[in-house]
């Protein structure tokens, strides 16, 4: 049986585009139970609806504080009863409530490295320039209550090279970040993640999610 999942996203969604052609092409095993945003003229919610999945809108804007925020956005998920809550380019903040263990999220840095609030997008790969360092990489993790500071499923380095500007970096990082994610999702759609504390396990039968991009 497939993994029910409810995908969380702030923008286009092109990070649910991604996951979306995989379950299509058969190699992520997910039923997508809705599209939420926090914005009501967010792109990826027109992605969900050409499909067919339900897609919600909770904006953000609307709503008095964070509190009340998160109020709306779980009765709107609780609708759903997701298995799994995947954020994908979801730019506000997330209470766990009853979700704890079962939100995962991507950064494209190799966590703790470039990391933590104010760390997304262009904002990375640009400190990674400004800091001269040789790798940067994708980063899946499981959330916690704070930014970037969760359980670590998978990472996967890339190398920053000598001609690197922001776009090319960027458009080889979101190229890992996008493949990284999606098999990381798909693992524990077959049931082999185990999160024990703050130690991610992969049970044997899958291929190493430590590596380095092509």
């Amino acid at each position: 049986m497939s993994l029910r999942v409810a995908v969380l996203l702030s923008g286009e969604g092109t990070t649910f585009e991604h996951l979306a052609a995989e379950q299509e092409a058969g190699r992520l095993d997910v039923d997508f139970a809705a599209v939420i945003s926090s914005k009501s003229d967010a792109g990826g919610l027109e992605r969900a609806r050409r499909r067919g999945i339900p897609a919600r809108a909770v904006p953000r804007r609307e709503c008095a504080d964070e509190a009340e925020f998160n109020r709306r956005l779980h009765a709107v998920i609780d609708e759903y009863r997701p298995e799994l809550i995947v954020l994908a380019g979801f730019l506000s903040k997330l209470e766990l409530r009853g979700y704890a263990g079962r939100v995962v999220n991507t950064h494209p840095a190799l966590i703790p490295a470039f990391a933590g609030h104010g760390f997304y997008g262009d904002r990375v790969h640009r400190s990674v320039l400004e800091a001269g360092v040789r790798l940067t990489g994708a980063t899946v993790h499981f959330c916690d209550d704070e930014y970037d500071t969760g359980p670590i499923l998978a990472q996967r380095a890339v190398p920053v090279l000598d001609d690197d500007d922001l776009e090319s970096l960027k458009r080889r990082v979101q190229e890992c970040e996008r493949d990284l994610y999606a098999e990381s999702i798909q693992l524990i759609a077959q049931g082999r993640v185990q999160l024990e504390g703050r130690r991610v396990r992969i049970r044997p039968g899958s291929e190493s999610l430590v590596s380095e991009a092509d």
